[in-house]
This record gives C-alpha cells, sequence and structure tokens, in this order.
C-alpha cells in the first residue's frame, strides 16, 4: 500500500528516480517481512490452528495446508509489492493478466493433485496446498519479468548508495498503519472464525462458501477504490487536489450503485450458486441469510474501501485507521458474539 501511494505521487510529479527507489526498497522490506512470517507460519502451524479453535478431525489437514502455503507465504507479498508497483503506473492489465493464467493454473493443479488426475499422485489438502504455493511462485517469477521490461527497466546501484532511508520511512509512515489495520482485521476474522465453531461445521462451512461467493459483489467496489486510489494519488502529486476530490465523490456513487445491482444478483442467485458446492439444505438456508445481509453489507463496504483508499492516496492514513480498528472489534467481533453466540442468531 505505501508503495501503491507513493509511486502514483510521484508518478504524478514525473519523479522516476523516487519511483524507482520507493520499488526497490518496498521489494525488499517485503522479502524480509515476507520471510520472516512464512518461518512463523511453518513452525507455529499447530499452535496458531488450536487458538483459531479448529477441531482435531481437520488438524492433520490443516497443519499440512498451512505448513506448504506458509512456508511460501512470502512469494505472496513480493507479487502484491511488483502489482502494487504496476497499477500505480497505470499497467493494471499485466497484474490482471497474470492472476488469470495462474488461478488456471491452480485450479488444475488443484483438480490434479488432489484428485491424483493426469498421471498425478492423489493428494488430498496436501495436493491443495502444493498447487497454490506454486501457483504463488509462478506469479511472482512472471511479475518480476512484466515490472522489468514494461516499468523499471533495471534498478541501478547508484540510486540505493547511500541507502535511501528516507523513502524507506515515507513508505513506512503510509504502510505500517496500513498493516497494523489488515493485520487487525485477520485477527478479528480468525476470532470470529473461533466464534463460528462454537456453532459447529455447518456454519463453519456455510461461512467459507459465502465468503467465496460474495467476493463477485465485492471485487467491484475493491477495483473501483484501487482505481480511484492511484488516479487521485497522480492528481494530487500533480498539484490537482481539487480534481482529486471531485474524482472521489463521483466514484463513490458510482460504486454504490454498480455494487449494489452486484450484490443483489449475488443474492438473487444464492440457492444455484450454493447448490455447485454443496446439497445440505441447513448449509444453503444459513448461507442465504448471511448474502441477503450481504446486500446491505456492501454499500457500507464500498463506502468505507473508497474513502480509506483515497485517504490513504493523499497520505492520511492513521484517523481512517483507528475508526477502522474500533469498528471492526466493536461492531464485528464484540456485536458478532453478543448477537450471533449470545442471542442465538447465528
Amino acid at each position: 500500500l505505501g508503495t501503491s501511494v507513493l509511486c502514483s505521487q510521484y508518478l504524478g510529479a514525473r519523479l522516476h528516480k523516487q519511483v524507482v527507489q520507493v520499488v526497490g526498497v518496498s521489494v525488499l522490506v517485503n522479502l524480509v517481512v515476507g520471510v520472516s512470517i512464512s518461518m512463523l507460519l511453518f513452525g507455529g502451524a499447530e499452535p496458531i490452528l488450536r487458538l483459531m479453535g479448529l477441531g482435531p478431525e481437520l488438524m492433520q489437514d490443516g497443519m499440512d495446508y498451512m505448513r506448504i502455503v506458509g512456508a511460501f507465504a512470502f512469494f505472496q507479498a513480493l507479487s502484491l509489492t511488483l502489482s502494487a508497483s504496476l497499477r500505480s503506473a497505470n499497467k493494471a492489465i499485466y497484474p490482471m493478466m497474470v492472476t488469470v493464467v495462474v488461478n488456471i493454473l491452480n485450479i488444475i493443479g488443484n483438480y490434479s493433485l488432489i484428485f491424483g488426475r493426469f498421471g498425478f499422485p492423489e493428494l488430498g489438502v496436501e495436493g491443495a496446498a502444493i498447487s497454490t504455493a506454486f501457483s504463488r511462485g509462478v506469479s511472482m517469477v512472471i511479475l518480476f519479468v512484466i515490472l522489468f521490461r514494461k516499468h523499471i527497466h533495471r534498478f541501478p546501484l547508484a540510486y540505493f548508495r547511500p541507502f535511501p532511508f528516507q523513502k524507506l520511512r515515507d513508505v513506512l509512515k503510509i504502510g505500517l498503519p496500513s498493516a497494523a489495520e489488515q493485520i487487525s482485521y485477520d485477527a478479528s476474522q480468525v476470532t470470529i472464525v473461533y466464534f463460528i465453531n462454537m456453532l459447529g461445521n455447518e456454519y463453519l462451512t456455510a461461512r467459507v462458501y459465502v465468503m467465496n461467493i460474495v467476493i463477485i459483489g465485492y471485487i467491484f467496489s475493491l477495483s473501483i477504490a484501487q482505481a480511484t486510489s492511484i488516479c487521485t494519488g497522480n492528481l494530487v502529486g500533480a498539484r490537482k487536489k481539487q480534481a482529486a476530490y471531485l474524482l472521489s465523490w463521483y466514484a463513490w456513487r458510482r460504486s454504490l450503485l454498480i455494487t449494489l445491482v452486484a450484490s443483489t444478483g449475488v443474492y438473487l442467485l444464492g440457492r444455484p450458486l450454493l447448490g455447485i458446492f454443496t446439497e445440505n439444505q441447513a448449509i444453503i438456508t444459513i448461507a442465504m441469510g448471511a448474502l441477503l445481509v450481504d446486500v446491505l453489507l456492501e454499500q457500507g463496504r464500498a463506502t468505507v474501501l473508497l474513502f480509506l483508499f483515497c485517504l490513504r492516496s493523499v497520505g492520511d492514513v492513521v484517523v481512517p485507521v483507528i475508526i477502522e480498528l474500533f469498528c471492526m472489534w466493536f461492531f464485528a467481533v464484540f456485536c458478532g458474539y453478543m448477537f450471533g453466540i449470545v442471542f442465538g442468531l447465528g
């Protein structure tokens, strides 16, 4: 996020050297942090899953999956940095193409390794993990090739001697609060999963299906938010603040409309979509209730995403993060526990 914000501003101001420095510093930082977290996920798979309340019948599969995917999590860290750099340079088509290709590769790999097709061994959950980790590695390599060919052709050592600590501070000034917000969000979701585990496997399964289906509606608001933040960053870098302000409000109104249509469509098609995954009517009933709530929820999410991304694009990160932290822990976690567990609404 820090990379995306600074690159969009520097590109708007036509400061190419600073763009190269920011991307170089970000790749280095995310490599170090990514490898450290990969080691943590690999070594701490069992205690982490126990904290999440995973049942004993799923523990071995969970550990197999987390150790393989977790060990190579740094692939994802670097890919996110490279994608952010390309998007900020108005080259969003390349990360999108890579995502499509790698998702197809991942689907084929999952099918082959889970069920033992096309001459591959039948590995079950472990096969899904291997396919996911391999696909992320391929994604990272392709994005590096595209970065060097289409955006930053090389990283001259002269740009990093002495090391640009100011650029690192600038990235962290935006990135750390954003990272804290993302870590807090992930922690809140883990806590919510812990609550859902109290309700039983049918609720947990319904949540997994719902989370995958609502992405269809969620992706529109996320895409508009990302695009708007890059454009506002370019405009602010070019000292056109009024244009950035007007663009943000225009994009918000469009985002609400598009998201409403998408999330309503997802709800209306909910039963056939859920039927792809399961014939269990109890799971489908639980999931349909969540999909109905999601129609309203996506309007709030579209608003939060767009203004959060736009505020980040102009370097305003602290206050939005404080608001996010309060809302996710009070409304999502505390109220989720009260309504879902204490009041029995599931």
